[in-house]
C-alpha cells in the first residue's frame, strides 16, 4: 500500500479477517459512568486473540500476502504483542514467521511466541541489532518484512476496531485510543473521521514516553529518548506514516502520568472485574483528566490488550 487507507481499504480489512478474529464486545459500566459523568463505552480488545489488538494488522498483513510472497513467510523484530500476534497469523495461513528477539527477552514472551509457532532468532538487546538481524533474516529466507505499526496494512488492520466500536455505538463524541508508534490511534482516526467526522479524536500517553504529544507540537517527529513508564506497550515512537495521520485527524494527545495509569486500570479491574493492561488503561486516565474542560457526553474508550505479568500487578506491595 503506497498511501493511507481510506474507508473502502479499512471495509476490505475487516471482511479479509473477520474469519480468523474474535469481534470483541463493547463493555459499559455504571460504576465508571457516574465517576465520569459520562457515558463510556469501552471496546475490548484485551479479549482479542494473543490478547491484544495487535492481531487485527498482522491478520491483515499475512492473508493479503499474494502465494509467492506468503510462501516465504514474514519476518519482524519484537519481543511484544506484535511478536505474538505475527506468529499466530502465520500458523492461521500455514507459513513461516521469523521473530527477532533480543536474548534479555522475558522467558514467557519467547514461550508466547513458540507456542503461536513463531520461530525465534535472539540478538543483542539493541535497537540497531534487532533491525541489522532482521535484514539478515529477510535476505536468507526472502520472507516479508512486517512492521509492528509503520506499515499501511497494518494501520488499516488495526483500524477495524474502530469499524466495530461505531458499527455498534454509531453516535460517539469523542473516541479515545492509547498511543505508542501510532498504528492503533492512526487507524482509528482514519476510521472515526470518515464515519463520525464530528467526534473529537484522542490520544492518550504515558508522561514517560511523551514522543506523540511532542511531535504534534513541533510539527514533526521527536524521537523518545529512554522513556520510561509502567505503560510498557506505549515506548516506542512514532514512524513517518503513522505521524501524519495523527497529525491531520487527531484533536489532541492528552499526557497522564503512571500514578493516573495505575489507578485507572485498577479502577477498570474493581469495577468492570475485567482485565487490562496500563497500556490500556492509558485512555481512561486521559478522559479522567481533561473531563472537567470537555463537553463529551458520549464517549469511545479502545482497551487495547490484557496482557499482565500478574507476579508484577503496580499495586502490590514490595
Amino acid at each position: 500500500m503506497k498511501t493511507p487507507p481510506d474507508l473502502d481499504t479499512i471495509r476490505d480489512a475487516a471482511r479479509r479477517i473477520e474469519s480468523h478474529i474474535h469481534r470483541t464486545p463493547v463493555l459499559t459500566c455504571a460504576a465508571l459512568d457516574l465517576l465520569t459523568r459520562a457515558s463510556l463505552f469501552f471496546k475490548c480488545e484485551n479479549f482479542q486473540k494473543v490478547g491484544a489488538f495487535k492481531f487485527r494488522g498482522a491478520c491483515n498483513v499475512v492473508f493479503s500476502l499474494d502465494a509467492d510472497a506468503a510462501k516465504r513467510g514474514v519476518a519482524t523484530h519484537s519481543s511484544g504483542n506484535h511478536a505474538a500476534a505475527l506468529s499466530l497469523a502465520a500458523r492461521k495461513r500455514g507459513i513461516d514467521a521469523h521473530i527477532v528477539m533480543p536474548r534479555t527477552a522475558p522467558p514467557v514472551k519467547r514461550a508466547a511466541v513458540e507456542g503461536y509457532g513463531g520461530r525465534i532468532i535472539l540478538c543483542e538487546p539493541t535497537l540497531a541489532a534487532r533491525e541489522s538481524t532482521a535484514r539478515e533474516v529477510v535476505d536468507r529466507t526472502g520472507a516479508t518484512f512486517v512492521h509492528p505499526y509503520n506499515d499501511y496494512r497494518i494501520i488499516a488492520g488495526q483500524a477495524t476496531a474502530a469499524l466495530e466500536l461505531l458499527h455498534d455505538v454509531p453516535d460517539l463524541d469523542m473516541v479515545l485510543a492509547p498511543v505508542g508508534g501510532g498504528g492503533l490511534l492512526s487507524g482509528t482516526a482514519l476510521t472515526v473521521a470518515a464515519l463520525a467526522p464530528h467526534a473529537r479524536i484522542v490520544g492518550g500517553e504515558p508522561a514517560g514516553a511523551d514522543d506523540a504529544f511532542r511531535s504534534l507540537r513541533e510539527g514533526k517527529i521527536i524521537p523518545s529518548i529512554e522513556p520510561n513508564t509502567i505503560a510498557d506497550g506505549l515506548l516506542t515512537s512514532l514512524g513517518d506514516l503513522t505521524f501524519p495521520i495523527l497529525r491531520d485527524h487527531v484533536s489532541e494527545i492528552v499526557v497522564v502520568d503512571d500514578a493516573a495509569i495505575i489507578d485507572a486500570m485498577r479502577l477498570v479491574w474493581e469495577r468492570m472485574k475485567i482485565i487490562i493492561e496500563p497500556s490500556a488503561a492509558v485512555p481512561l486516565a486521559a478522559f479522567r483528566a481533561i473531563r472537567e474542560r470537555v463537553t463529551a457526553e458520549r464517549v469511545g474508550i479502545i482497551f487495547s490488550g490484557g496482557n499482565v505479568q500478574l507476579e508484577q500487578l503496580p499495586w502490590r506491595n514490595p
